[in-house]
């Protein structure tokens, strides 16, 4: 069991606190609102209870899912409103949060699980400013997205349980301050009602929320507040985005006071691998599929290869195979990467001993059989220990074993020159409608180490033809997590290959 408050104590500054406890207690899910009484949560409270090492790391990741989703949308560009449906989706799939109001719901039990996530996320992400810059960007954005879908009256309640040393300021209040200022220097004349306001009840109950005007600096500078003594009056549509910038100020100084407390952590072999592997998150994001097998149950021959290479294959697996058949040999960790990729597509053992055996064309069959047969037969699980062992994901490609000089393994898009990436992007897939045009759009990408969403660029190109759209992803605006997750959704594209048909009518 872990016990999250020995690595984290949150000390909340004051004016910003939750009048609520977060103790978690074991009772029924719709009598104990006042362990998390909202959706909305300003994480300023630490867990104080045990947590598994399971759920430590099952909770996280899917939180991580959300957050990868979320930065992988705004590098790709997409609408607010684009984002805010993906991460809807996203969310209900893997960090969902009902209404006070749902039946049949353990509400307690979706608080409790984004509550712990946050905080284990904030423990691997706060060990750098970049990896802190990333988080506070993508959970400020969630916490947007959240805001504008919460039910009016729990947002309401949520609010009122932060006290940020404002004070509700409603329409009869606005009067009295007007009624010593000429016409053109009062409150509901210098900072008038938008029009899109003016029929909401929302506006009447509370139209103004008094602050120090020093908290509020920016909105002075733009003069979009009324000021005096001291205090700015902020419209309530201006109110959104200081909660906001008060969400993302209070985490960025959690995180700082985080770092600072993580080196207890280092001697704790549990968890410091565990947040190792969440901290590589936001590169490829986390696949949920294509681990051990096949993902089509079609087997596929080895005589198949070279021509799905050609059409199919994203450009990792393309550049080993290209490197194979040049070379007509591979280093380990080149044979390894592809192997398993070729495993989790559907060659069979038989096929692939076929393959790699014509492939290495210059050895001779008894320097085959005592150097490679047994690590072939090794990766699908009939020699030594026979593990399934799984295809490497995108995040593993690009962490692990980085490459030399002269390799073939890992990820183009991270490990590549710039100028060697453009060449190669164009000789794979001009053929396939990639142009030097695009080339600007996806080096973007690359410079700001959104390798997954390159790559997902370049299949929504070279798929253009097939009938995907910008921003459709391999489905349902998902990114590329997984090498076999790009081969695959080519193929079904595709329909059934020359190939697959011949092979089906011999059979």
């Amino acid at each position: 069991m872990y016990r999250s408050s020995e690595a984290q104590n949150s000390e909340t500054p004051p004016g910003q606190v939750q009048n609520h406890s977060h103790k978690h207690k074991h009772s029924d899910p719709h009598t104990h609102l006042g362990d998390y009484p909202h959706r909305l949560n300003f994480y300023d409270k630490a867990p104080q209870f045990d947590v598994t090492l399971e759920e430590f790391e099952a909770s996280a990741l899917d939180r991580l899912r959300v957050l990868a989703e979320i930065e992988s949308s705004i590098a790709r560009n997409r609408t607010w409103e684009e984002l805010k449906d993906m991460t809807t989706k996203q969310c209900r799939k893997y960090l969902c949060l009902d209404s006070n109001t749902a039946r049949s719901i353990d509400w307690a039990a979706q608080r409790r699980k984004d509550h712990i996530s946050h905080f284990v996320l904030r423990l691997a992400f706060c060990r750098s400013e970049e990896l802190r810059r990333r988080f506070i960007k993508a959970e400020t954005t969630l916490f947007k997205v959240r805001y504008e879908l919460d039910d009016t009256e729990e947002r309401r309640t949520f609010l009122s349980s932060l006290t940020f040393g404002w004070e509700e300021v409603n329409a009869s209040e606005v009067k009295d301050v007007d009624k010593n200022f000429p016409e053109a220097e009062k409150l509901v004349n210098l900072v008038p009602v938008p029009p899109k306001y003016k029929d909401k009840p929302e506006c009447y109950k509370g139209l103004y929320y008094k602050v120090k005007w020093t908290k509020v600096s920016e909105l002075v500078e733009k003069r979009k507040v009324f000021l005096k003594g001291g205090y700015a009056y902020v419209p309530i549509w201006e109110r959104d985005g200081i909660i906001f910038q008060e969400f993302e100020t209070f985490l960025t100084g959690q995180l700082e006071l985080t770092a600072k407390r993580l080196p207890r952590l280092d001697e704790d072999t549990r968890l410091v691998p565990i947040l190792d592997n969440l901290s590589q998150g936001f590169l490829a994001g986390v696949s949920t599929e294509w681990a051990s097998a096949p993902a089509s149950g079609d087997e596929i021959r080895a005589e198949m290869i070279d021509d799905l290479a050609k059409n199919h294959f994203p450009m990792c697996m393309r550049n080993i195979h290209e490197s194979l058949m040049r070379d007509r040999h591979l280093k380990h960790f080149g044979r390894l990467q592809y192997g398993l990729f070729l495993k989790v597509l559907g060659v069979s053992i038989e096929e692939a001993i076929v393959f790699w055996r014509k492939s290495f064309s210059g050895i001779t069959d008894d320097k085959f059989n005592k150097e490679y047969k047994y690590n072939i037969r090794h990766s699908y699980g009939l020699e030594g220990k026979r593990a399934n062992y799984p295809a490497k994901s995108c995040q593993q490609i690009l962490v692990a074993d980085k490459p030399g000089p002269s390799d073939c393994h890992g990820c183009p898009y991270r490990h590549f020159a710039p100028e060697n990436l453009e060449s190669a992007l164009l000789s794979s897939y001009a053929s396939h409608g990639l142009s030097s045009t695009d080339l600007p759009a996806i080096m973007h990408n690359v410079k700001e180490g959104h390798y997954h969403v390159a790559c997902t660029r370049v299949f929504e190109i070279t798929h253009a033809s097939k009938g995907v759209k910008k921003g459709e992803g391999v489905g349902g605006g998902e990114s590329i997590t997984h090498p076999n997750q790009y081969a695959a959704r080519s193929r079904e594209l595709s329909g059934p290959s020359e190939g697959d048909a011949r092979m089906e009518v011999e059979s």
